[in-house]
């Protein structure tokens, strides 16, 4: 089975990003860990690690970095907070 997908981003202070999934779940994502690997290093300028947009399903960046869904999905730490608003019916 496949993991859900990006369909929402936002960068957030400490190289973290907030990330809602297909599944109504919200997670944050560390890009810490990668910020030292060969074209994440452009990450490193937080006016350029700002530019995160959603595309196909993932998290992408103008000069084309991006990681993978099924990465971002098991590594983030999911919230309580979901866009399904049935909880608590």
């Amino acid at each position: 089975m496949m993991n859900p997908r990006v369909i929402a981003v936002r960068p957030r202070e400490d190289y973290k990003l907030e990330i809602t999934f297909s599944n109504g779940e919200v997670g944050v994502f560390d890009c810490r860990p990668y910020l030292d690997f060969g074209v994440f290093s452009e990450l490193k300028n937080p006016d350029y690690f700002r530019q995160v947009r959603v595309r196909e399903g993932t998290v992408v960046w103008p000069h084309e970095q991006d990681i993978c869904p099924d990465t971002l999905y098991v590594e983030s730490e999911k919230s309580a907070e979901t866009f399904d608003h049935k909880c608590g019916e």
